[in-house]
């Protein structure tokens, strides 16, 4: 009967197909192997149990979970260590259901606000140490591809008012608000009037106390409240939604436009920006890592496919004028933070502990990867609240979204009709 040494090897060897390894595994006997020379990636298994939980389970998802809870120790840089990764995961395919972002979470509000807190409401300080200077917490916007995380995140709040079509004075809803920064950039060079909501206290505290430094709080409002507890009806010009749906659920996404069509007056505009998901059906590909976001990142998280957003919103009487892949964009933003985050990685474990850290620095880097790989996507949709007949005005064509310049807005001309 093969030992459980001899049954990796082979596993990983048949899995392989003749593919390059560039791993060495240290078992916990002391016993060394390595695949293939040079070795980018040293993988220590510390207990045995380790390959029967591979033999058993979903690879990536036993692969970080070990990462984290010290039962597995890698050194290699980051997107080396996550190739390996991939590769193991073709030699110890998932043996069961995927759940985790995928499955049905009830999303009531208690369970949302539970969810919420123990993502944000980690540190303030400790997410101060590698988001940009605005604390934008979602994917950046890169016009060459070199700019730096502060400037890739103020092309991105830019990007989302000019989108907008933003106006002096309009009311804008930033329904996930986080710390303030794109209610701050749209106030200061766009004029609006601004209300955000946010679950989560640390961000809540910080946002209000940014509002009043900047001397905004005649023009912005920030509430500690659900998006389903909204009392306004039919009276915000805009609504943007940066990062937050994918906290929503699937199952609650008809609700969820339901209360921005609420809240828009008729011709407001929307901006949903979210993850979505690469396929198409319910289920995802085995290298979504889905138990191990669910159990340690985004507790009850749900990525749709693009569908299902467009579908959703339409049933909302909001209609889609624009949809942009920002996937590129958030690989290279997700880069940036993991590098930010190693480089204060004293000071970020002083903060929040080892463990902690390890999960920030692995499904940040995971994320990187399953973006440049094609296993999520971003995308920003664009929609007008259009209950009527009568043609909402827009302007005719997308520059609007990259040039200063002001354009006529579309209208019937219906001639000698």
């Amino acid at each position: 009967m093969k030992d459980l040494r001899t049954t990796f090897l082979d596993h990983v060897k048949k899995g392989l197909n003749g593919k390059a390894l560039p791993l060495r595994v240290i078992f916990w006997d002391g016993h060394e192997y390595a695949f293939d020379e040079p070795t980018l990636v040293t993988m220590q298994l510390k207990s045995a149990s380790v390959i029967t939980q591979l033999l058993t389970g979903s690879a990536l998802d036993v692969l970080g979970e070990g990462y984290v809870e010290g039962t597995i120790g890698i050194e290699g840089r980051y997107q080396d260590i996550l190739a390996v990764a991939e590769g193991l995961s073709d030699a110890f395919p998932a043996k069961k259901p995927k759940t985790g972002i995928l499955h049905k979470a009830l999303h009531s509000k208690a369970k949302d606000k539970e969810a919420i807190h123990y993502h944000y409401d980690v540190s303030n300080d400790f997410y101060k140490l590698w988001l940009d200077r605005n604390m934008v917490y979602s994917c950046g916007y890169f016009k060459t591809g070199k700019e730096d995380i502060d400037v890739a995140q103020e092309q991105k709040l830019d990007h989302i008012c000019r989108k907008l079509h933003l106006q002096p004075g309009e009311k804008l809803l930033d329904i996930g608000c986080g710390w303030g920064g794109l209610l701050t950039w749209a106030a200061k060079h766009y004029g609006i009037q601004g209300v955000g909501v946010t679950l989560s206290e640390e961000q809540f505290a910080f946002a209000k106390e940014r509002i009043e430094k900047e001397g905004l709080a005649d023009r912005v409002e920030i509430r500690l409240q659900d998006y389903r507890d909204i009392p306004e009806r039919d009276y915000f010009d805009k609504v943007s939604s940066v990062g937050m749906f994918e906290h929503v659920g699937r199952a609650k996404l008809p609700e969820y436009f339901e209360v921005i069509n609420r809240v828009l007056k008729e011709g407001g505009w929307v901006m949903n920006h979210g993850i979505t998901a690469s396929q198409q059906d319910d289920e995802a590909g085995h290298h979504s890592g889905s138990d191990f976001m669910d159990k340690y990142v985004f507790p009850d998280g749900e990525i749709p496919h693009l569908w299902r957003v467009v579908r959703d919103m339409a049933g909302q009487n909001l209609e889609v004028i624009d949809v942009e892949n920002l996937r590129p964009h958030y690989a290279q933003t997700l880069i940036h933070w993991v590098d930010r985050l190693e480089a204060h990685k004293d000071e970020a474990t002083a903060m929040v502990g080892d463990k902690r850290y390890r999960i920030w620095a692995i499904y940040m880097a995971g994320c990187a990867y399953a973006f440049w790989r094609n296993w999520s996507a971003l995308h920003q949709v664009l929609a007008i609240k259009q209950t009527g007949e009568e043609l909402t005005p827009r302007p005719w064509e997308r520059r609007y979204q990259y040039e200063n310049d002001q354009y006529r807005l579309a209208e019937p001309d219906w001639g000698d009709l």
